[in-house]
C-alpha cells in the first residue's frame, strides 16, 4: 500500500472577516451603551407589558 502525499502547510492564512464583524459588533455595542439604550429598551418593555395587562 502506498500513501497518498501530501503537501505540508507552510503558512496557515487567517480569516479577517471575524474579526471585523466581531470588532464591529463591540464598537456598536459601547456606543449604545454609553447612550442609555439598555434604560430606554426597558423602559419600553414595561410601558408594552403594562398595557397589555390594561393597566398601563
Amino acid at each position: 500500500m502506498s500513501q497518498a502525499t501530501r503537501e505540508p502547510r507552510t503558512k496557515r492564512t487567517l480569516r479577517k472577516a471575524p474579526f471585523v464583524v466581531i470588532t464591529a459588533f463591540l464598537l456598536l455595542w459601547l456606543i449604545g451603551v454609553a447612550t442609555g439604550e439598555p434604560a430606554r429598551v426597558l423602559e419600553q418593555a414595561l410601558q408594552v407589558c403594562l398595557s397589555c395587562i390594561g393597566i398601563g
